[in-house]
Order: C-alpha cells, then sequence, then structure tokens
C-alpha cells in the first residue's frame, strides 16, 4: 500500500500511432476540408502563483504544513514576476493570494499585497483568492468556505482598489454548492475547482473528470452539467497539466510521481534539470500538438508556489513554448475561461479526445500510448503497447449520465468512480477489453464513437 505522501516529502525521500491516426474528429475533418471546426480555437497557457503563509492554510484559523514566510518575501515575489516577464513579457498572469497572506500585519506582507496591486496596474494581472491551501472541502463545512470566500474577495477587491474583481477564484478542489455560489452570488463565473487525476498525493483526492473546461453539475464538481436543471455557470477548469501516462498512476505507484509533467517539482526538482525540463515540455506538445489538432485548441495550465523558487525554469519554460508554438496566448486563469465561456454555452458539444504515447520519462513508458475521449456523458481511456500491435485495453470507463453525490462529511476522497476508474485502487479496476465491458455501456461508446467497434 502506498502512503498518502505529499509532493514536498516525495522530493526529500525519493531520489502518434497509425491507428490512432485514423481516428480522425470533426475537428480534423473540418480543417482537411478546409472548414473551420466550431468552439474556441488557439493554444492557451495559464499561470498561477500562489503567495501564502502557510504550506497549506487548510480554514482561516488552521493550518498544517511548513510555515513558509520567509519564502514569500516581497524579494521572492518580485522574482517569480520578473522571470515571467523575461518568459513572456506580453503575458499576463494569475496571482492567488492566501487567507494569512491577506491579514498578515507583518511590514513584508504589506509591502507583498502593494506588490500584488501594482502588478494588475502595470501588467493586467489578475489577483485572487485560493482558499483551504487547495482543499477547502477536505477541511472545512460549505457554509464557513462560503462565507471565507466571500470576505476574502472583498478584501482582494480592496486591496487592489479601482473597483477591481477577480474573474476567477483558485480554488484547487471546490464543491458543486459553492462553484454555484460563485455564479449566482458572487458573480464569478470561472474557478479553478478539480486537479485531474489527483489520488493518493497531497491532502485530497479527486479523480474521475474532464482535464478541459467544462460546467459543473450541482450533483458533482467532476460531474459536467447534463442539462438545465443541473447546470451551473461557472467554468472549472484544471489545476495541473500532467503527463497522461504518469497520471493513470494511484500516488507514487511503484516509485514514480502520477503527477508528473508541468510543474517544477515533479520535474526538475526530481528528474534534474535536463530530463526535468523535457519533461515539461513533452507534457505541453501533448496538448499543443496532436491535443490541438484533435480539439480545434490546446490548454496546458500549472500552479506554481512564490515559496518553490524555480523562477529560471519558469521563464526558460514560456520562452521555449512560445519558441515552439508563437500562436500560444499567455493569459490569465479569468481571461481565459470566459474566453471559453464566450464559445461554449453549455456541455453539449463538448468532444474532448487526446491520444499520447509515453515521453520515456520515469512513470511515462515510451513503448505506451493512452487515448482518452470525454464529452458531457462519459470519459473512457484506453492504453496500448504500440510497439506490439495488440489491441487497447480499457482502463477507464466513468459514466456522467450517473447520479453522482458529493461527500456530505469533511474526508479527502472527493474522486467521482463508477464503471472503471484508471487509478486501479477498487477490487473491478482491472484494464479490459472493450468487448467485455457491459452491453448497455458498449453501445453507448459505440454510438458517440462507432469507430471503436473494431477494438472490441
Amino acid at each position: 500500500m502506498i502512503d498518502h505522501w505529499t509532493r514536498r516529502q516525495f522530493l526529500t525521500r525519493a531520489a502518434g500511432s497509425a491507428a490512432s491516426m485514423a481516428l480522425l474528429n470533426v475537428n480534423e475533418r473540418a480543417l482537411a476540408n478546409g472548414v473551420k471546426a466550431p468552439g474556441l480555437q488557439g493554444r492557451f497557457l495559464t499561470h498561477v502563483s500562489v503567495v501564502r503563509v502557510n504550506q497549506i492554510e487548510v480554514t482561516p484559523t488552521r493550518s498544517i504544513g511548513e510555515d513558509e514566510a520567509p519564502d514569500n518575501r516581497p524579494a521572492h515575489i518580485r522574482s517569480r514576476r520578473e522571470a515571467f516577464a523575461r518568459g513572456c513579457p506580453k503575458g499576463r498572469m494569475t496571482w492567488a493570494i492566501s487567507w494569512l497572506a491577506l491579514i498578515d500585519t507583518r511590514e513584508e506582507y504589506k509591502e507583498a499585497r502593494r506588490l500584488l496591486a501594482s502588478y494588475h496596474d502595470k501588467y493586467g494581472d489578475e489577483i485572487t483568492f485560493i482558499p483551504g491551501g487547495y482543499f477547502a472541502p477536505m477541511f472545512d463545512t460549505r457554509e464557513h468556505n462560503r462565507e471565507t470566500i466571500h470576505k476574502a474577495l472583498r478584501m482582494v477587491s480592496e486591496m487592489v482598489g479601482g473597483g477591481y474583481r477577480p474573474e476567477c477564484l483558485v480554488a484547487g478542489y471546490l464543491d458543486a454548492e459553492n462553484q454555484r455560489f460563485l455564479d449566482a452570488d458572487e458573480g464569478i463565473h470561472v474557478c479553478q475547482g478539480q486537479i485531474w487525476s489527483q489520488h493518493a498525493i497531497d491532502n485530497g483526492d479527486g479523480d474521475g473528470g474532464i482535464c478541459y473546461p467544462y460546467y459543473p453539475s450541482r450533483e458533482h464538481y467532476l460531474k459536467p452539467a447534463q442539462g438545465a436543471a443541473d447546470f451551473i455557470d461557472c467554468v472549472c477548469l484544471d489545476g495541473w497539466t500532467c503527463d497522461f501516462l504518469a497520471a493513470r498512476r494511484d500516488g507514487f505507484q511503484g516509485g514514480f510521481n502520477s503527477r508528473m509533467g508541468v510543474g517544477p517539482i515533479e520535474t526538475v526538482g526530481n528528474l534534474g534539470r535536463d530530463v526535468g525540463r523535457r519533461e515539461m515540455m513533452d507534457t505541453a506538445a501533448m496538448h499543443f500538438d496532436r491535443g490541438h489538432a484533435l480539439n480545434g485548441f490546446g490548454f496546458v495550465t500549472g500552479i506554481w508556489e512564490v515559496s518553490i523558487g524555480h523562477d529560471e525554469d519558469l521563464a526558460w519554460w514560456l520562452q521555449t513554448v512560445q519558441e515552439r508554438w508563437p500562436d500560444t496566448q499567455v493569459m490569465s486563469e479569468g481571461a481565459f475561461g470566459l474566453e471559453w465561456r464566450k464559445h461554449t454555452t453549455d456541455n453539449s458539444q463538448l468532444d474532448y479526445r487526446f491520444d499520447a504515447k509515453g515521453t520515456g520519462a520515469p512513470g511515462s513508458e515510451k513503448e505506451l500510448e493512452i487515448e482518452w475521449f470525454m464529452n458531457r456523458e462519459f470519459r473512457l481511456g484506453l492504453l496500448k503497447n504500440w510497439t506490439t500491435g495488440a489491441p487497447p485495453l480499457a482502463i477507464d470507463f466513468t459514466r456522467y449520465d450517473l447520479p453522482a453525490h458529493e461527500p456530505q462529511t469533511m474526508e479527502r476522497e472527493w474522486s467521482l468512480m463508477n464503471v472503471l476508474n484508471q487509478k486501479g485502487t477498487r477490487p473491478q479496476d482491472k484494464p479490459i477489453r472493450l468487448g467485455q465491458l457491459a452491453a448497455e455501456d458498449q453501445r453507448r461508446i459505440f454510438a458517440r464513437y462507432p469507430e471503436l467497434k473494431k477494438l472490441a
């Protein structure tokens, strides 16, 4: 059994195929015919930096983890913004400030707040609040979190001044009721509200959702709204873009890091500069190359705490991304979510597809290939060894048409799992052929993706 290690603890303890090319979706067919596909188009990157006092401020009055005040000094904040500007001079970023950092009376935190306000004035950066140190629903009640968010958003507006109002909330995880509260009571229509595929790492579990934007259901924050009755008008965004091959693992299963992707802790910090930076770019390419071709747009995102440093890696990464994909738009979290919302009014047209081969980094086996199909009705993950020609196995089939229920008490498990889950934590989570799924499930899959019938 793998312990629920934190990412930081792990650092201290541990040292497209021919077949998939045939699976063209509507965007590729439209492009092949010279017709612009519907919906959002382009490549988009968002970066969030977190300013805090304690490593995990789970409630306004309770913290766990380390005191990080020395690592959030104004000099560190300036270094982060300067690194971002070196990497992307015209880009805009999002700053998420914690409760304690909002109220700390020390001169250094007063200066930190002035700095953030000046970055909005000078660069157009977005300044917003992060509740619960990423894990608000796991450690406090919905009502208390709602009160904290309301007060903190008012403090952010006062801090920035000029009638400022953030366009999003950065939350790590946020329950459906409080995402509805953002929409209905706060007038905020974007929330970084889920951490895609995270399980058995840090202080909360949340596998089962869609890694690209969607409108959440009132039943469960990971379930796409099925219609008007359960619709929440708040675009839910992922917090970390991860290597799809690594992300299928549970925690640190096999000694590998399931959160490996564009984040510096899991890449440069664990693998070294050269291998780590290559993994960051290879993960981005999963979305900006093949993903862009399949979906018409690509989305890469990450949240980097100021306290972890890696500013030179940020500057290098942003610059290298733009050199390789010059059309990449680097924008704030809220601006991206609202741009997607402008093009997408509900979940009826969601049809995200991803096709990624392993990068060769630890936990991302070079001989493996994973395909994801994500829509309003379900998500389906297929894994195969592309070097042998063996048929793919289904490693995940999560139905969104079934009733879903969030925890009503404070606990770490906030995943949405039903038929088959990629993490393999339950007895039924064994990879199987498509033809071994229940007949009803096969009908559902093949009705939407008839080309998959030949893989059954």
